[in-house]
């Protein structure tokens, strides 16, 4: 998103620590697309993920004093969006819904139609975060994290208060029961509609 304030993201984060009250509001206007995106891919949820997100804003905005400058403030935010997602989903138990994320990425290695073909990418995009969402909640976060997000297997360990051998068993398992319910994905170079065996959904190769 452009935007006419040439401060770069490390900069508007300093300000705001320092008492620049619009400096904050600057940063999540440049990136507050990309990390709704992130909660509604990580909730399943539309409500969950607005709530997820204001959760994060508020804590990234009381704790912008923390940040190290050891990654990117893009990278900083997007894990907090994520940790709030995630907080959020084991406090409310809640049973994700299949919605469409803001984003065209997927999951890492998915098979994927023509990029061309805009229809049918938002077609797949919607299979794979219903096929996320039918994962257990354990599994699915392990998958969430490392997968999808890209956090490293001790990150993750970490942040779930689990074990690094029960993360690669949670991520092992449902990448398992994913390549199954996904399967049918590999066939859209097919000249014949290739049909989703859960869903009833066509799709033409």
């Amino acid at each position: 998103m452009t935007t006419s304030d040439p401060r770069s993201d490390a900069d508007l984060l300093a300000a705001h620590v320092a008492g620049d009250q619009g400096a904050f509001e600057e940063l999540v206007r440049r990136h507050r697309d990309r990390l709704w995106a992130v909660a509604l891919r990580t909730t399943g949820d539309p409500e969950e993920a607005a709530d997820a997100l204001q959760d994060a804003l508020i804590s990234a905005y009381r704790r912008a004093e923390q940040f190290r400058g050891d990654s990117a403030v893009t990278t900083w935010l997007h894990r907090i969006v994520v940790n709030a997602s995630l907080d959020r989903l084991r406090r409310r138990k809640a049973r994700p819904t299949s919605t469409l994320p803001d984003d065209d990425e997927s999951l890492p290695g998915a098979v994927v139609a023509d990029p061309t073909d805009q229809m049918g990418q938002r077609e797949i995009q919607l299979v794979v975060v219903q096929a996320l969402s039918e994962l257990p909640e354990d599994q699915r976060a392990a998958v969430i994290l490392v997968d999808v997000e890209g956090w490293s297997i001790e990150e993750a360990s970490l942040k779930l208060g689990i074990p690094e051998g029960t993360v690669k068993s949670r991520c092992f398992r449902g990448r398992g029961k994913l390549a199954k319910r996904l399967a049918f994905l590999r066939n859209l170079d097919s000249p014949n509609p290739v049909v989703d065996p859960e869903g009833g959904r066509t799709q033409h190769g």
